[in-house]
């Protein structure tokens, strides 16, 4: 089944050359053979954690000019996903962030005795962050027999970056927070830990340097708790007081007789050392998306009439314009936040990454996606709500149960947005989803997307359903529900092309592993009228154009589905 999967991207991958290069590419192949190391890696070995790692600084080659140039940006790190390679870049201080226009992606034969002389060049996917440390610029997968390298033009002279020591995406340290009291928290891919239960710590060590080939030099320091894909280290004195370094420093997970998992993680802080007096928000909202820019507009601007305040936006790797999107909203005075998140089927850590960012501002967070919307059949807003059933302060966790619409006999997307498009729904209620306060979080942060576990002394509540519901717009039209075969972002959830846990109750009954529309596709999971929530929005609409709020923007704002 791998190389089955690796053989068809291979293929995908060379038709995105141009016609012009196909005899290079097959003589190159042909006389070099398939040596990219990274790729065998990647589809052939299983993971065998190593001590330290292997990354490489780049070096700098320049074309086309006698003397050297400086160049002013290296690589930090380099990962590769399934469908791209992540170049995480790295900028001295100060200096000009350079855009997208300014790279190109090159591909050399690997066993060429002129690579370069063969290169094939494709633009970079797009480059995302806008700080110093930052951007990640993204480049298609190179094809078989090919390595990666980048070019940068800058004054007229083509720069050559070679890239190093390339990480496995589902193998890695891939995100670390400093938290209050100086612990650190690893995000990990790899340990293969069970899902909802806390492992005992003893087993691991935490390992913290500079530099991950030099391992007399790592130190190393006590895991105080790991669950799922989070651990929580004992931080180093001499990392917390030590003088400021450029290339920051790195940790990562030791299971104790292995070796150490490969790391891109550099600790951050995400909040003050204290928690603060009064917080700026009461009810706030993170989500995890992708490709979700048609919808995001109706979703926050409904979120916000009923009383939610911050939005933050996790972007698994879309590339839909998205971005606009949310500069858009944000303009328009919606305190609404984009944080690159690259990491794949790493849906519970992201949750648990943004609770830290929002435990400073936010008394309240709900944690639900963009097809999902909070529905108060009493009138009251959330804010009331919450109030009513907090209670002593003891109450730290609201469930809401979710009921799952169906596409209403729809064929097509609802131009009035899903709230008034789709109307008919199961009778029995699926899961549920919470609000959470982020201050009473165990510290292991471990949850199961619809629910966290709280720390002794606090408790959950279930919210009734005639005080609030979630309407989640799950069985869309065919043309949105399909894409949701390409990709799962829960971590212990398998994809639908997978043939693995066919029976799962994440899947829908009877669709297969292919994104094949049922000819009854849009009659379907219809078993309820319910207009509640379509009746309410239908009250915001304009007396006079009647528009609803999403729909009354410019074309300047207009999102293209194209």
């Amino acid at each position: 089944m791998m190389m089955m999967e690796r053989r068809n991207r291979d293929v995908v991958l060379s038709h995105r050359f141009l016609k012009s290069y196909l005899c290079v590419i097959f003589s190159c192949v042909f006389l070099g053979g398939f040596t990219f190391s990274t790729f065998r890696l990647l589809f052939r070995e299983r993971f065998r954690p190593a001590l330290g790692s292997t990354w490489r600084a780049p070096i700098m080659r320049a074309t086309g000019d006698k003397s050297p140039i400086s160049l002013g940006v290296s690589l930090r790190e380099t990962v590769m996903l399934p469908d791209q390679v992540l170049l995480f870049l790295k900028y001295p201080r100060p200096a000009r962030l350079f855009t997208e226009e300014d790279f190109q992606c090159v591909y050399y034969p690997a066993n060429s005795s002129r690579p370069f002389e063969l290169k094939l060049k494709q633009p970079p996917i797009r480059i995302d962050g806008r700080g110093f440390d930052e951007q990640i610029l993204r480049c298609r997968i190179p094809p078989r027999g090919f390595n990666l390298s980048l070019d940068l033009n800058r004054h007229r002279n083509i720069i050559n970056i070679p890239v190093g020591y390339v990480h496995r995406w589902d193998s890695v340290s891939y995100e670390a927070v400093f938290d209050r009291d100086n612990t650190t928290l690893v995000f990990i891919k790899g340990l293969n830990l069970r899902r909802d239960r806390a492992y005992n710590p003893s087993r691991f060590e935490c390992v913290y340097g500079w530099d991950f080939r030099r391992i007399k030099f790592l130190l190393r320091s006590e895991l105080l708790s790991i669950g799922q894909e989070v651990g929580r280290c004992e931080t180093p004195l001499s990392v917390l007081s030590g003088p400021h370094r450029d290339d920051f420093i790195k940790v990562s997970i030791r299971l104790k007789g292995k070796g150490i998992l490969r790391t891109v993680a550099h600790p951050v802080r995400l909040s003050g050392p204290e928690p603060p007096a009064e917080k700026d928000h009461e009810m706030c909202i993170c989500t995890m998306l992708r490709n979700q820019a048609r919808f995001i507009r109706e979703w926050v601007m409904y979120h916000a009439r009923i009383g939610v305040q911050r939005w933050f936006i996790y972007d698994n790797n879309s590339n839909d314009n998205i971005e606009s999107v949310i500069d858009s909203l944000s303009s328009a005075k919606f305190n609404i936040t984009r944080h690159v998140w690259p990491w794949i089927k790493t849906q519970e850590a992201g949750f648990a990454h943004c609770a830290l960012r929002a435990r400073d501002v936010c008394n309240w967070v709900g944690f639900i996606d963009v097809d999902e919307f909070f529905h108060l059949p009493s009138g009251l807003i959330l804010h009331d709500l919450i109030r009513n059933l907090s209670g002593d302060g003891s109450v730290a966790e609201l469930r809401i149960s979710c009921h799952s619409f169906g596409p209403s006999g729809l064929k097509e997307v609802p131009k009035k947005g899903v709230m008034v498009g789709y109307t008919c729904r199961l009778a029995t209620p699926e899961r549920h989803k919470s609000i959470v306060k982020p201050e009473a979080l165990n510290s292991t942060l471990i949850n199961v997307v619809h629910h966290f576990h709280l720390r002794d002394g606090f408790e959950y509540v279930n919210v009734n359903r005639s005080m609030l519901v979630i309407n989640h717009y799950k069985y869309q039209v065919w043309e949105v529900f399909k894409d949701k075969f390409l990709r799962r972002v829960a971590t212990y959830v398998a994809d639908w092309q997978d043939t693995q846990n066919v029976g799962s109750k994440d899947r829908v009954p009877g669709l297969g592993t292919r994104a094949i529309e049922p000819p009854d596709w849009s009659g379907r999971f219809c078993e309820v009228n319910d207009t509640a929530l379509r009746d309410r929005v239908l009250e915001y609409a304009d007396p006079v154009t009647h528009l609803l709020p999403w729909q009354q923007v410019t074309n300047s704002l207009v999102v293209e589905e194209e």
